[in-house]
């Protein structure tokens, strides 16, 4: 994907996987970007790439592509700029729909988020060691400690259970992948969506459900929660959790408490393993999660849903206001004169 440079520096060094053009007469930088990331300009790249496994263009190959030849450059980019500047616009109110969902979750609850403590020195009683068994100082972080005094403090009004008491965890495996698949790059980070991830699988898949929570094993820190909306099979990096009881508890809820900062603080404590951090089963079977009353579960299910649907319509306009300014911008150049 072609792209201008919009800041300075004295010196700029790029990857040699990268190609720099600069110096063009009588073109707008960002012109050039424009054409050569319309289809017109991707078929002429096309043309000149080389290799199979990792394919590739020259220097000279780009010396060699033909630019329009145009007089209303700026106009034209004016146009494309508003479009952009409306895409983004769409995109932003998506994403801030989706972001603020933990606040309205936690505020449903009425479960106030412990102040933040960042200390990297504290102590830990002896006896809470012997009792609670890992000798890791992670584990006893101020965060995951204030984290899980909230919740006990919130018993009065709500149930605070271990996962493993409300959930199954599904570990039906298949060696080859099925449809439907999921890795980790196709979830989005803490707001649950699905991506254009292209990631293949390979090898062995857990399968999964519609309605089955998929929950992140790997680098809990990247808060991948997501409630399936089809059957499919997955990457073993989730755990595939499966409601017991959905008369108690709504899968729609499961999912969006375990995006909350309420149990991210427990879990980004919980790792081990340096090169690739995971979750052992037992920390995630132990997670401690508020459950409410069904009819609370039902509106921040509701709410969910609502915001997911708007979010979704949003990015969708986007996508396609921003596909017709393209045609447009390339209707545009048909006729045009090329260098």
């Amino acid at each position: 994907m072609p792209a201008v440079v919009s800041f300075e520096y004295p010196v700029f060094n790029i990857s040699a996987n990268l190609i720099a053009i600069r110096n063009l007469s009588g073109l707008r930088s960002r012109f050039v970007q424009l054409y050569l990331a319309s289809r017109l300009g991707e078929r002429q790249i096309s043309r000149f790439q080389s290799g199979q496994v990792h394919a590739k263009i020259t220097t000279d190959d780009i010396a060699g592509i033909l630019i329009p030849n145009v007089s209303n450059q700026d106009e034209l980019i004016a146009v494309m700029e508003a479009a952009r500047t409306k895409r983004q616009a769409k995109l932003k109110k998506a994403n801030s729909l989706l972001a603020g969902l933990d606040d309205f979750v936690l505020e449903t609850l009425c479960i106030t988020p412990p102040p933040e403590d960042s200390r990297r020195v504290f102590a830990v009683p002896v006896a809470q060691l012997r009792t609670q068994g890992p000798i890791n100082s992670d584990y006893y972080h101020p965060e995951r400690t204030l984290a899980l005094r909230t919740l006990n403090a919130a018993t009065e009004n709500l149930s605070v259970l271990p996962l493993t008491e409300v959930v199954k965890f599904e570990r039906n495996q298949i060696k080859k992948p099925g449809k439907n698949y999921l890795g980790l790059s196709h979830v989005q980070s803490y707001t649950g969506e699905l991506t254009d991830s292209t990631d293949i699988a390979k090898g062995t898949c857990s399968t999964y459900q519609v309605n089955d929570v998929l929950f992140a094993r790997l680098r809990p820190y990247l808060n991948k929660v997501y409630r399936a909306e089809m059957n499919g099979c997955c990457s073993t990096e989730f755990h595939v959790l499966r409601v017991k009881n959905t008369e108690e508890l709504m899968p729609d809820y499961l999912a969006a408490i375990l995006r909350s900062r309420i149990v991210l603080a427990q879990t980004i404590h919980m790792m081990t393993g340096n090169t690739h951090p995971r979750l052992a089963h037992d920390d995630v079977a132990n997670l401690m999660i508020p459950i409410p009353p069904l009819e609370i579960q039902k509106t921040i299910a509701a709410e969910v849903l609502r915001r997911r649907e708007v979010s979704r319509r949003l990015r969708s306009e986007a996508a396609s206001g921003w596909q017709d300014a393209k045609r447009w911008f390339e209707e545009q150049l048909l006729d045009s004169p090329l260098l």
